[in-house]
């Protein structure tokens, strides 16, 4: 199945961009693989006519997005994002009545209905960036996720005004667990995604993305690390460093041992055969909702 993804691909002209969050074989595929930044850079500039995204609905639409005359392949259109469903458009636009002089910034993980009730867009790569290009004298709203927000708060000095969003994957940490994980490693460094809740962020030695995870494991001196985020990330943590040991952090559900994304996983080796087989599920959206969306993307495009 993997030769013939390898065939239809090449023979379609399509390219795939992954998640690292997605399976192990669905990243080895990946012709881009990378987190929500590269992924929207890679969407703007890929020629090919199809672009498959393994990954969740809301980056697909962001693909779809930026190339609003290209097919953009979904494998399970069921693979949403917990996130994106904490906010509801009707109920955010609102909330954003309710403060009409703020300026608007959401996070990548949302929906494009969001998107477009946007006055700029970001990652958790380029997100400090983005909010101290703002005037300080200037409100701001942070949606959708209430935890990234903080620790924008913590980081620019900005009083933001923030969305009661969250996701259930960066959640799920157990802080108790985690202590207790690093008292049976005392050398290995904790590294923790900004979507964590705060006391977790509290003893981490870094915080960031997760294209930032992995740049800190490859170019730090430690030997091991404790990661909280999503576990996908951990093979290409070793990929890059296979010298070195990687422990997904611990959750609160006793009945698993990491954090890992259902919607994600969704997608796997025989959706993406298929996918590329017929040319389905595809992402299409209103026009008019894709104009909307896109202009706050290229607004953080072009900041990053």
């Amino acid at each position: 199945m993997i030769e013939e993804i390898k065939r239809l691909k090449a023979a379609k002209n399509a390219v795939l961009l992954a998640h690292y969050y997605q399976e192990d074989a669905i990243q080895d595929l990946a012709d881009y693989l990378g987190d929500s930044l590269y992924l929207a850079k890679a969407a703007a500039e890929v020629s090919s006519k199809i672009i498959v995204f393994a990954g969740v609905h809301f980056m697909a639409e962001t693909a779809k997005i930026i190339n609003p005359t290209k097919k953009v392949l979904l494998p399970d259109l069921n693979a949403g994002c917990s996130l994106a469903d904490s906010c509801p458009p009707d109920v955010f636009a609102a909330f954003k009545a309710k403060h009409p002089k703020a300026i608007v910034v959401t996070y990548i993980n949302c929906s494009a209905e969001i998107k477009a009730l946007s006055d700029i867009v970001c990652t958790s790569s380029n997100a400090v960036r983005i909010i101290e290009s703002i005037p300080k004298d200037q409100p701001i709203i942070f949606a959708p996720d209430k935890n990234l927000g903080r620790y924008l708060i913590k980081e620019t000095g900005r009083d933001m005004i923030l969305w009661d969003g969250s996701c259930i994957v960066h959640e799920a940490f157990s802080f108790d667990k985690i202590v207790a994980l690093a008292q049976q490693h005392p050398k290995a460094k904790f590294i923790a995604h900004p979507e964590s809740e705060s006391q977790v962020l509290a003893i981490a030695h870094y915080i960031g993305s997760t294209s930032g995870l992995l740049n800190f494991v490859q170019n730090d001196s430690a030997d091991a690390y404790i990661v909280a985020t999503e576990a996908g990330i951990l093979h290409e943590m070793k990929k890059r460093a296979p010298q070195k040991t990687f422990i997904p952090a611990p959750v609160s559900d006793d009945t698993c041992a990491c954090s890992e994304c259902g919607f994600m996983k969704l997608n796997t080796i025989e959706k993406l055969y298929l996918c590329l087989k017929h040319e389905l599920p595809e992402i299409n959206l209103d026009p008019s909702l894709m104009a909307a969306a896109k202009a706050p993307i290229d607004r953080m495009l072009a900041l990053s």
